[in-house]
C-alpha cells in the first residue's frame, strides 16, 4: 500500500450510522488537503438494480452473491489505480468491504466462490485494507436510534425479532473481520456525534496524524458469570530496545489456530499528543526483530476476551505472565462523560484508569 494511499473499510451491522459517518469523512479530510474517494456498498446497488438476497433460488443467490465479490473487488481496483495518479494524499473509503459478503453465507459457499475467483480469505481481510472501523448496530444498546427508513433495502425491520437479527448480524461481521490487525469497534453513544467523532479519530491515526492522549478506562475485575458471544484470543507482547519518549511494541495475536503479527510504535509528542503507528509484518520479521527484545522487561502472554454488551465494546484481559491471573477490563470509546455499562457477569474490583502501574508497558519490567 503506497504511504499516499491509505483504503479503509466502513463497517457495522444494520443502521449504525455509516451513511452519517461518510458525509462527515468526505468533509473533514478533504479540508485538511486529502482526495477522498469513496466506493458504495455493493450490495445495495444490486438490491437497487433488482437482485432478492433472501431469493429460496440457491443457483440465483450464489450467482449473485459472487457477482457482488467481483464487482467489490473491481471497483476497489480501479479506484485504486485513480489514486496512484493523484497528486494530494489519498484516502479510499469502501462502505463495506469483501469481508462482509461473507456474513450473509455459508462459510462452504464463501470458500466455494474464493476458490473460483482465485483469492483467499487471508489475502482478502488481512492485506487489502490499511483499517476496518465496524459501527456497532443501533440495535445493541441505541435501540431508539433503530429505524430501517434510512435504507429500504433493509431485511431487518424494526421490531423485536429485527433488532434480533440486526445484533446477531452485527456480530457476523465483526467475525468476519477478525483477524484484521487495524479492526476497531466503535461504540454507540447517547450522543451521535461522539460516535462520529471516534470514526474521525480512528482515520487520523492510520493517517499518521498526531492525536490528543485519551485514557481509555481499566478495571481489574472479577468474572462472576458466564461471558456472552465473545472472540477469544491469545496475545504474546514483547518490548523492543527504543529511544526514549517512545516505546516500541512487538504482538502475535493468535485465535482458532490463526495468526497475525503486529509491530507498533508510539511516540509522545507534546503533553497532550502522541504519534501511534502500527503495521502487520511477517513471520520472518517478527522473528528478525525479536533480536531488539528489551532486556529490562518480560514478554507478556495474555488471554483477550472481546465482548459488546449494550453497545459499548469490552475487551477483557487474563494475565499468565509475568503477572498470574490478574484480570483487567478495558472499555473502548467509552467517552469520559458517559457512564460505563458494566456487565452482570462482572465485579469490579479496582478503578485503575490512569494508573501507570497497570500498563502492559510497566507490568513487563523486570523485578
Amino acid at each position: 500500500m503506497s504511504k499516499d494511499i491509505k483504503k479503509i473499510v466502513l463497517t457495522g451491522g444494520p443502521c449504525a450510522g455509516k451513511t452519517t459517518a461518510l458525509v462527515k469523512v468526505i468533509e473533514h479530510f478533504s479540508s485538511l488537503g486529502y482526495k477522498v474517494f469513496t466506493i458504495p456498498e455493493i450490495p445495495t446497488l444490486f438490491s437497487q438494480a433488482g437482485m432478492n438476497y433472501l431469493t429460496p433460488n440457491k443457483g440465483l443467490f450464489y450467482q449473485g452473491e459472487k457477482a457482488t465479490l467481483e464487482l467489490q473487488l473491481a471497483f476497489e481496483d480501479k479506484f485504486m489505480r485513480m489514486a496512484e495518479e493523484c497528486e494530494k494524499p489519498t484516502v479510499i473509503v469502501c462502505d463495506r468491504g469483501v469481508m462482509d459478503i461473507s456474513a450473509y453465507m455459508t462459510p462452504e459457499m464463501w470458500e466455494q466462490i474464493t476458490n473460483e475467483l482465485g483469492v483467499t480469505t487471508a489475502q482478502l481481510r488481512d492485506h487489502r485494507y490499511d483499517a476496518v472501523l465496524h459501527l456497532v448496530s443501533a440495535a445493541d444498546g441505541a435501540e431508539q436510534f433503530y429505524t430501517t427508513s434510512t435504507n429500504a433495502t433493509r431485511y431487518e425491520q424494526m421490531n423485536e425479532e429485527g433488532l434480533r437479527q440486526a445484533r446477531l448480524l452485527d456480530k457476523k461481521v465483526i467475525n468476519a473481520w477478525t483477524g484484521h490487525s487495524h479492526l476497531r469497534v466503535i461504540n454507540n453513544h447517547e450522543d451521535f456525534d461522539k460516535k462520529i467523532n471516534r470514526v474521525l479519530k480512528e482515520i487520523s491515526f492510520v493517517l499518521g496524524l498526531p492525536q490528543p492522549i485519551e485514557e481509555e478506562r481499566k478495571y481489574i475485575v472479577e468474572v462472576v458469570g458466564e461471558l456472552p458471544e465473545c472472540i477469544v484470543s491469545e496475545i504474546t507482547q514483547t518490548y523492543l530496545v527504543a529511544e526514549p519518549g517512545c516505546e516500541v511494541r512487538l504482538r502475535k495475536r493468535g485465535w482458532e489456530g490463526k495468526y497475525v503479527n503486529v509491530h507498533t510504535t508510539k511516540k509522545q509528542i507534546s503533553e497532550k499528543e502522541r504519534l501511534e503507528t502500527e503495521r502487520q509484518i511477517s513471520n520472518n520479521l517478527y522473528n528478525s526483530l525479536l533480536q531488539q527484545a528489551d532486556p529490562y522487561r518480560q514478554t507478556i502472554y495474555k488471554i483477550r476476551k472481546s465482548f459488546i454488551w449494550k453497545g459499548q465494546y469490552f475487551e477483557l484481559d487474563t494475565f499468565y505472565k509475568p503477572i498470574n491471573n490478574l484480570v483487567i477490563l478495558e472499555t473502548k470509546g467509552v467517552a469520559s462523560d458517559e457512564s460505563v455499562k458494566f456487565p452482570p457477569f462482572i465485579r469490579v474490583v479496582e478503578d485503575i484508569t490512569g494508573n501507570r502501574k497497570y500498563y502492559n508497558y510497566n507490568l513487563a519490567l523486570k523485578n
